[in-house]
């Protein structure tokens, strides 16, 4: 497989940074092929500017409107469309944060911003003009999958946890984003109290890591609903039928 490793973290001596150098070295070893965009090291410009697409400041930018014209006429930051080229290129997408204040580092969330632009991650459409998008869209077939630290302990990231459920607090992500574009979602991979790791416990999470990449492609991806598939209405609320009573963001997963 094709693997583009994306990874913020601003310090390579972390538990972070040991758990990226492992997931690379497991890939390569089995014969994998692995880019890597170390988001810190680059000093990758997390904000979105008009100089992004060559847009005149003496007009009022439209984001949406000048990303996808620069997309289509290829005038998009070069920095932009290196990081797009590698999602093309690949054939699965490793993104892998400490969790700070229940998301992504501003870098991280900056990434987005600007590399998924209209056109590329968002605003598609087929030749009848329906909107492609949760389970479809530019990006279907690939795999993405989150490794994430956390200081919290496990069960305080469960379902009655106090932090609210892993799958609640990646939702933004894992659906809002990875399924958005039409990725399938792995479930992640968490490391928690990540601040009083052992020597034994980091043996465990690498452990885990080797576990979860040597099954990279074969392993099920989280059952989301589409958005086209007949489980919505014209309002794109999902039918009184399924999930009945519940208005849990599990209501979008099938059972």
């Amino acid at each position: 497989m094709k693997v583009f490793w994306l990874y913020a973290h601003p310090e390579s001596r972390s538990l972070n940074g040991a758990l990226k150098d492992e997931g690379i070295r497991t890939l390569e070893a089995a014969g994998h092929e692995v880019r890597v965009s170390d988001l810190y090291a680059m000093k990758w410009n997390p904000v979105v500017d008009a100089d992004d697409y060559g847009h005149d400041r003496t007009e009022r930018l439209d984001v949406a409107r000048a990303s996808q014209e620069a997309y289509e006429t290829g005038q998009l930051a070069p920095d932009v469309v290196a990081e797009q080229e590698k999602i093309d290129w690949a054939d699965a997408v490793i993104v892998q944060f400490p969790l700070w204040w229940y998301g992504m580092p501003a870098i991280l969330k900056g990434w987005f911003d600007r590399v998924f632009v209209k056109g590329f991650g968002y605003g598609v459409q087929d030749a009848d003009g329906r909107t492609l998008r949760y389970g479809e869209g530019r990006l279907a077939g690939k795999r993405a999958m989150v490794v994430l630290t956390a200081g919290a302990f496990e069960p305080s990231l469960g379902p009655r946890g106090i932090n609210g459920s892993l799958e609640s607090v990646l939702y933004p992500l894992q659906h809002g984003t990875f399924w958005y574009t039409g990725m399938s979602v792995l479930p992640p991979l968490l490391v928690p109290a990540a601040n009083r790791v052992s020597p034994e416990q980091y043996a465990e999470a690498a452990a885990r890591l080797r576990d979860r990449l040597d099954t990279l492609a074969t392993t099920p991806p989280l059952a989301y609903r589409t958005q086209n598939g007949g489980d919505y209405d014209e309002d794109l609320v999902l039918r009184p039928h399924l999930a009945p009573d519940r208005t849990d963001l599990a209501i979008h997963r099938r059972s």
